[in-house]
């Protein structure tokens, strides 16, 4: 086998899209997005996400409902995207669904990878009849280390940055995120919504 060919093909594997939620949301250049999240009631926050020109891209907002988060992400038109529902069971390893549009039809479950740790890993597992035990994505890092993680395999597909301010402490924050090429960046936003309500549980 030619040293072009192999080049080539792990060219052509760094290129695969990754879609969770839909292909709509894969582009083919590294996307740099903002998300501002506010609280506005005690179970109740709201995220925006925008590019970096400031057009909104996402919306994210929701309650509780029958002692279970839940949380709707909507695109600019308002039509529902996926929504996020918190697993009823009492463990320590919270547990997510991410359901297509407001249905049930599951895409992923998404849980703790470990206990009480600083850092709470996540193992994301999509939905699927024929699948093993092991993870599809793994979410290394938290918001108080003021750095996220998004990997599959031993590949970093996306990055989320942290700063803590003044509105911090007011319930209002911003987060960076980093999506790689090819990537879902609205699975990327819910992941971080997850995370970020698993912290503040």
């Amino acid at each position: 086998m030619s040293f072009q060919f192999v080049n080539r093909f792990r060219n052509m594997a760094s290129d695969e899209m990754i879609k969770v939620v839909g292909d709509r949301f894969c582009v083919p250049y590294t996307m740099e997005l903002l998300v501002k999240k506010k609280i506005q009631s005690f179970s109740n926050s709201h995220y925006d996400v925008f590019d970096t020109t400031g057009n909104i891209l996402l919306q994210v907002n929701g309650g509780i409902w029958n002692l279970q988060k839940k949380r709707v992400m909507k695109d600019p038109a308002g039509l529902p995207v996926v929504t996020l529902r918190e697993k009823q069971a009492i463990s320590w390893k919270q547990e997510w669904q991410m359901h297509e549009g407001e249905s049930r039809h599951c895409l992923c479950s998404v849980k703790r990878s470990g206990g009480f740790n600083i850092k709470s890993n996540l193992d994301v597992h999509l939905s699927s009849p024929y699948k093993d035990a092991a993870c599809d994505f793994r979410v290394t890092g938290s918001l108080a280390s003021l750095s996220i993680k998004v990997r599959r395999g031993n590949s970093i597909i996306a990055e989320v940055t942290h700063s803590y301010t003044w509105g911090s402490y007011k319930g209002k924050e911003c987060f960076k995120i980093k999506v790689y090429p090819e990537v879902d960046y609205a699975f990327i936003v819910a992941l971080l919504v997850i995370i970020h309500e698993n912290d503040n549980a």
